[in-house]
């Protein structure tokens, strides 16, 4: 007999809270403080039959497909969707057992934070402790691009979601559906790559369904992604600022909207 609450694996359960969103500024449903909650049992794994895959325009991205998406991750699912790089794998970041779910697709250490990507600058502020000059500079500049920011976290974001730190790297993709995805989510989503940890990141649809199965419950596809250098990655919390990885945005056109020197 199920515990009283409980579906079976698989179904969704709702509780409705009365408390606004911290990032969302919206009333939230609530399992364990914030987020959306499913009953599992232990083990449960997604089936892999179950997972979808919706052809959508990379460039006009279809409405009711992007909220379809959006309920998802609503309702603590992961949605995978094209950036303008590779694949990545969205969850909501305010929902702990959503977070729990990436961690485990990936196979991801704990130490590795979650990165967010965001519509726009407002959403950016609202995951973040302070958004300083610097970078208000870089995001006029560079975003929507692929550039990251490692900002100090917004206390509402968990630590686990942090790998256990107090910084969140967050950007506004130029990809027509990750940018529509997290406009219709509301807030910042999680933007990591759909594939497991020290793995190839995946530039197709298929490559997601490979590499995630059962994990992800929509796979967006909009065709190919280019590829290339993942986002350039700049931690804005140190003094002088720190290079945190090379990518598509040269360091030195980030050192000349700066004015200065990274390390």
């Amino acid at each position: 007999m199920r515990s009283a609450g409980c579906r079976r694996p698989g179904s969704l359960l709702f509780v409705r809270d009365s408390r606004a969103d911290p990032l969302r500024g919206t009333p939230r449903s609530s399992v364990m403080g914030m987020g959306y909650s499913r009953c599992r049992t232990p083990g449960y794994r997604r089936n892999p039959d179950v997972q979808q895959i919706q052809h959508i325009d990379p460039h006009g991205p279809d409405p009711v497909v992007i909220d379809r998406a959006a309920a998802l991750l609503r309702a603590g699912e992961l949605v995978a969707y094209p950036t303008e790089t590779f694949y990545g794998l969205a969850g909501d970041p305010l929902n702990p057992e959503a977070v729990e779910l990436i961690f485990a697709a990936k196979e991801r250490p704990d130490r590795m934070a979650l990165p967010l990507i965001a519509a726009d600058r407002e959403a950016v502020r609202s995951a973040v402790h302070e958004f300083s000059d610097s970078a208000e500079r870089l995001a006029a500049a560079l975003w929507p691009g692929a550039l990251t920011l490692v900002l100090p976290a917004s206390p509402a974001l968990s630590p686990r979601l942090l790998g256990g730190g107090q910084t969140v790297g967050i950007r506004i993709s130029p990809h027509a559906v990750a940018l529509a995805l997290a406009r219709a989510f509301g807030s910042a989503i999680v933007a990591t790559s759909a594939n497991r940890s020290g793995q190839p990141a995946p530039m197709t649809a298929a490559e997601v369904r490979v590499a995630l199965g059962g994990h992800v419950s929509l796979v967006l596809d909009g065709g190919p992604t280019r590829g290339g250098q993942a986002s350039t990655v700049l931690d804005l919390t140190l003094n002088p600022p720190r290079l945190v990885r090379s990518g598509a945005v040269p360091v030195s056109v980030v050192e000349q909207v700066l004015g200065r020197r990274v390390t």
